[in-house]
């Protein structure tokens, strides 16, 4: 089971909230937060907040563990650009860009609890699927006999019957292209 959360427009650079992303990917929840209790950098408050967020969504909407929990994925793409000015020498202006990013983070259970995994058993059992070799097994089965139950001699005679239309069934016209070429009449 998955839960997601998102934080959106965050007044940050992606390239300094990477940095912090990074040292939490793929671990758990618990180890997680406690590598962000020890960072010092400005992006641990909102990824923590994040974090947190993702955490009680999974608790409250899902009814998972908080100790059975992995961070499976967590990325940071860039926001739009604000534009600003700013006044230089002998009257020119330089351009400043304040970068946002959207963070997404998606938790994950490390063990699948007991429960969903006898749903998820029951569900793969519902739906089981005949792999069919031939044509004559679909109408064997469309009739409620299987291959097993089929006579010996009737297994035989199909055989022969199938192989006399095969051979009696002669392809019409030119079986390849120099065949085709040659047998055309020119004039």
């Amino acid at each position: 089971m998955e839960t997601t959360a998102k934080l959106r427009y965050l007044r940050m650079s992606p390239r300094k909230v990477r940095l912090v992303v990074d040292a939490i990917r793929g671990v758990s929840v618990e180890q997680a937060l406690a590598r962000l209790k020890f960072s010092d950098k400005r992006a641990v408050q909102p990824v923590a907040k994040l974090l947190n967020s993702a955490i009680a969504n999974a608790e409250h909407n899902q009814d998972l563990k908080r100790d059975n929990l992995l961070i499976k994925e967590i990325k940071v793409d860039e926001g739009p650009v604000l534009k600003r000015w700013r006044s230089r020498a002998f009257g020119r202006a330089a351009g400043i860009q304040k970068r946002t990013s959207h963070i997404s983070i998606v938790l994950s259970e490390i063990k699948p609890s007991k429960e969903k995994a006898d749903k998820k058993k029951g569900a793969a059992k519902s739906q089981e699927v005949k792999i069919v070799r031939s044509l004559d097994e679909i109408k064997d089965v469309s009739q409620g006999k299987t291959k097993g139950e089929k006579e010996a001699g009737s297994d035989l005679k199909d055989g022969l019957v199938q192989q006399e239309k095969f051979h009696s069934e002669k392809p019409k016209g030119p079986q390849s292209a120099k065949r085709r070429f040659f047998s055309r009449k020119s004039g």
